[in-house]
């Protein structure tokens, strides 16, 4: 038996028994890996422009208290 007829016949067995892969959860991993991608980004942002976030948010809690 070949490497390729294995392989076909175990994919047809898993296929059978209902041991395919459930897509929902793939998707589900994906949109976090996405999320910890953008956070990343953007803290090696404010850490590379030295935006320091405790004074962006003084700065703004400030501005709308009217100091």
């Amino acid at each position: 038996m070949h490497i390729c007829e294995f392989l076909t016949s175990f994919r047809m067995i898993v296929t059978r028994i209902g041991l395919a892969a459930d897509q929902r959860g793939a998707t589900a991993i994906e949109y976090g890996l996405i999320a910890a991608l953008i956070s990343l980004a953007c803290i090696i942002a404010f850490l590379s422009l030295g935006i320091n976030l405790s004074d962006l948010f003084f700065g703004i809690s400030n501005t709308l208290e009217g100091r």
